[in-house]
């Protein structure tokens, strides 16, 4: 327990210097729980619930890892034909000239270079392919394309295909508040508030979920779509989100992604994977904190929690990132 005890250490450090009130840590190896730790408080105010396992934190823009699940089902059943299709086939209300070359592999792997101003007008950063932005306009229009070509919101297909048979009861896009729910603290000098939505349809960065089934959803993907004895999802439909789908790239140190993921291919300088985490592994990070990383390598899930907004904020935001991933690399490490 020594290198865990160092992962919770490392967890906790981070907690107080960014001053979120919550944490937790579920760590899964070998398909078994071999850590659970839950520290702190729903809130940054005086008589807020402590945290627990059932617990469920805001995960912010992590929720791109499960639309990408539904990107990679589109895929599979068709109603995207190639990742290589010009976004333009499928965005027929968009600028054609701006659009240009852009691809569906350019929306999912944040190498689209388009962006949005906040009177809405919509221009592009670079070419397609060329460069390297998370920017929220392609998170946007992958929902709006595969809420349409499901003929229903994401979530409801995730809820079906996935969450009902999966048995899950804490992962949902939340409009109501509940005891459940920690609050999200966006200054520590304020009281928290509830990071709800006005709708349940993906639309809205609402998704709430607990520790261990935010580790459970990373657990799905490692075992290519097994889970409860049975096959859940396709192992392509696992396979197409987490394996490297970015184009090649002249700049090397740009991160490369599947399908939203980040993942390990030849590890890269802005990468949130440290150099030391194996080819293969993948993770999803919220700005608040949430982070699940899978290595097949070692067969471990870990999920981590917190609830302060720009949790990993300032200049050293990709160090805090990599290196607690080299941290569980060289825990796990054989």
């Amino acid at each position: 327990m020594g290198n865990l005890e160092k992962l919770i250490a490392w967890v906790e450090d981070i907690k107080e210097k960014n001053r979120s009130s919550a944490t937790a840590l579920y760590i899964m190896k070998d398909n078994e729980i071999i850590l659970e730790h839950y520290n702190g408080y729903h809130s940054n105010t005086s008589g807020s619930a402590p945290i627990t396992s059932s617990s469920q934190f805001n995960v912010a823009s992590a929720r791109k890892s499960y639309l990408g699940l539904v990107v990679a089902y589109a895929l599979y059943e068709g109603k995207i034909k190639s990742l290589d299709d010009c976004a333009i086939d499928y965005f027929g209300d968009m600028d054609e000239q701006l659009l240009g070359r852009t691809t569906i592999r350019h929306l999912v792997t944040h190498s689209h270079g388009l962006d949005k101003r906040e009177d809405g007008t919509i221009f592009r950063e670079f070419e397609p392919g060329q460069g390297w932005a998370y920017r929220r306009i392609n998170i946007d229009m992958m929902i709006r394309l595969v809420n349409r070509l499901f003929n229903r919101s994401f979530p409801e297909f995730l809820e079906e295909r996935v969450f009902s048979p999966l048995g899950f009861k804490e992962t949902a896009w939340q409009t109501k508040e509940k005891e459940s729910l920690v609050k999200q603290i966006d200054d520590p000098n304020a009281e928290g508030s509830f990071n709800l939505g006005k709708y349940a349809d993906g639309t809205e960065t609402n998704l709430h979920t607990s520790a261990r089934e935010f580790a459970e959803w990373g657990n799905l993907h490692l075992n290519k779509g097994f889970a409860n004895g049975k096959q859940i999802v396709p192992s392509e439909v696992i396979e197409m989100a987490t394996q490297v789908q970015s184009p090649l790239y002249d700049d090397q140190k740009l991160p490369q992604n599947g399908l939203f993921w980040f993942v390990q291919g030849t590890p890269a300088a802005h990468s949130e994977l440290g150099e030391r985490v194996p080819e293969g592994s993948y993770q999803i990070l919220g700005v608040t904190g949430p982070t699940i990383l899978v290595i097949p390598k070692y067969n471990v899930v870990v999920a981590k929690m917190y609830n302060k907004r720009y949790n990993y904020g300032g200049d050293n935001y990709l160090y805090y990132l990599r290196e607690f991933s080299n941290l569980v690399a060289d825990t796990f490490r054989e």
